[in-house]
């Protein structure tokens, strides 16, 4: 008995420790320069990477492929991309379709392309225009369920009108939701990075919704604003459900958890959210006792994280671009020093791919 004792301690003991050790490690996965400023990565089922090239740093390249030798390619090609509007949200589903969010034009008209990166063909294109999108419209994430055929998309816009858009993939139809609602708009918090506050035009910045993610069950996307401490989530029924009137689907929202100031989200297969945390050079994780938790913390590799992938062996990629440092939000001058960096680590549990 004293035995069986001595090694179940000795079992936990060892759980403890592998747990303190994983959570514990990450690495460079790739380092960039000026040409490949980070957005939004994404991770297909067999592991090729791709990443949307971030435009507030004005390179034309939309979206690459960072092939294993090292190289980085315009994805499918660069004709393709010098016809693209600027693209933020990527994301590979489990059946190879990459899914790109591209942001709207001068004519406000933005589109969701879905790209077989098998046949390497067209999937599908869908428009996405008024009166889904304002005239401020700011495309940015966007999350795949392929069993309802649906992709949920965030639009910050203007801060007091932002919300969600349900995308229906099988009819192309598109619809906006929560807009200007408590869950969408920003929270009256700064932005505050290395001891400043984040402005633009001599004003704290104040960004909506911006982040989300669903559950690898398709029940739960959940979602909040990068100027907000709070994370919400809503049933995807709920979504879905086009009888459902504006004020009841607000009755659906619940509050999640607290969060950090963050631009990006992703969920693994116990439940656990990983969050980028942007005022502490960090990225943490809230579990399922819904607490939040730093988990890797480093003031030039965390340095304004940006977007997750979850890949299929239970990793985690995650784009830095020091966006604080970049021309959009300093008077057109680049402060970053040009290095950039996706960047991997353990998850807590098992992931699912496109997450």
């Amino acid at each position: 008995m004293l035995r069986q004792v001595f090694v179940v301690s000795l079992l936990a003991l060892l759980s403890v420790i592998t747990s303190t050790t994983r959570a514990g490690e990450f690495s460079v996965f790739r380092e960039l320069d000026k040409q490949h400023p980070p957005g939004n990565v994404a991770v297909s089922a067999n592991g090729r990477v791709f990443m949307s090239n971030h435009h507030f740093y004005g390179v034309d390249s939309r979206i690459v492929e960072l092939n294993k030798d090292g190289s980085i390619v315009d994805y499918p090609d660069t004709e393709f991309n010098q016809h693209l509007n600027p693209v933020l949200g990527v994301v590979v589903d489990e059946q190879g379709i990459l899914w790109m969010l591209e942001t709207a034009s001068a004519e406000g008209v933005g589109r969701l392309i879905g790209w077989d990166i098998q046949q390497n063909s067209l999937y599908k294109m869908i428009t996405l225009k008024a009166p889904v999108l304002p005239e401020n419209s700011f495309l940015n994430d966007l999350a795949v369920d392929r069993k309802h055929e649906a992709v949920y998309i965030t639009d910050p816009a203007g801060g007091s009108n932002a919300g969600l858009i349900v995308v229906n993939l099988t009819t192309g139809s598109a619809k906006r939701v929560l807009d200007g609602s408590i869950y969408t708009r920003p929270e009256d918090v700064d932005t505050v990075i290395n001891g400043n506050t984040l402005s633009i035009g001599g004003q704290p910045i104040r960004i909506g919704v911006d982040a989300l993610t669903i559950d690898p069950a398709n029940e739960w996307v959940y979602f909040g604003a990068l100027s907000g401490e709070k994370l919400y989530r809503v049933h995807t029924q709920y979504l879905l459900d086009a009888k459902l009137s504006p004020n009841m689907l607000r009755s659906k929202v619940e509050f999640y958890a607290n969060k950090p100031i963050s631009d990006g989200i992703t969920i693994d297969n116990g439940g656990n959210i990983y969050v980028t945390d942007i005022g502490n050079n960090a990225v943490g994780y809230i579990d399922t006792e819904r607490q939040y938790h730093i988990l890797h913390q480093d003031d030039d590799k965390f340095s304004w994280s940006d977007g997750f992938s979850t890949t299929a062996d239970g990793k985690l990629l995650v784009t830095v671009n020091k966006l604080h440092q970049s021309p959009a939000v300093n008077n057109q001058q680049d402060k970053s020093d040009g290095r950039y960096y996706i960047i991997q680590f353990d998850a807590l549990t098992d992931t699912t791919v496109g997450r």
